[in-house]
């Protein structure tokens, strides 16, 4: 039995230090993808997001583990946001826009993908049936860790767009938050966020 560990062969990609920005360059890479809207913290569409996500996502780590004999870790949860407005205001978040996102390896294909969510759709799932898989080419960016809330976020985030702005880049594209703290199961406080931000 093969085992893989994506988030430790990306490494760099899937960590990062409190207050300590860098700059990493990230390879198109492949996702099952829920869209949704509204404030992240209240819409029961988030909910549903990340039931659908993690059905596919296992259901099909599953099925390729008894078929091809690999076993491998499904990774953490991600969400890209934004708004119609352009920019984000942490103030009102009903307008916002995001896309949840958990990252597939590249063996993955489109039939294994069509193969999981039909399961979990069959099995009662509804959120599953709303799941896409996608390719996402993010490229050059800056991230930093962010420990605690959520909705305690803006500090690291301008701490984040002041790194870029005295490094020389602008920024362009999504926001975009990995989740590597479960908040079912840790204070608030032990969150951890990593929070990048494309540039160039």
């Amino acid at each position: 039995m093969k085992t893989l560990d994506h988030k430790k062969e990306l490494k760099e990609l899937y960590s990062a230090r409190k207050n300590r920005p860098a700059i990493v360059d990230i390879p198109r890479m492949q996702f099952l993808m829920f869209d949704g809207h509204g404030h992240p913290e209240v819409s029961p569409l988030m909910q549903e997001g990340f039931q659908g996500l993690y059905s596919v996502a296992y259901t099909m780590r599953f099925a390729i583990k008894a078929r091809d004999q690999v076993a491998y870790t499904v990774m953490p949860p991600e969400g890209l946001f934004w708004s119609e407005a352009g920019g984000l205001d942490l103030g009102d978040m009903e307008d916002w826009r995001w896309t949840l996102m958990i990252m597939q390896p590249d063996f993955v294909t489109a039939a294994d993908f069509a193969s999981a969510q039909q399961q979990a759709v069959d099995k009662g799932n509804e959120p599953a049936g709303r799941v896409r898989l996608d390719e996402y080419d993010e490229g050059l960016a800056a991230q930093v860790m962010h420990l605690g809330p959520y909705s305690e976020e803006a500090p690291t985030i301008q701490l984040l767009h002041d790194f870029i702005a005295a490094e020389g880049y602008e920024r362009r594209g999504i926001h975009h938050e990995i989740y590597l703290g479960d908040p079912r199961r840790s204070k608030p406080e032990n969150l951890r966020t990593i929070i990048r931000q494309p540039i160039e």
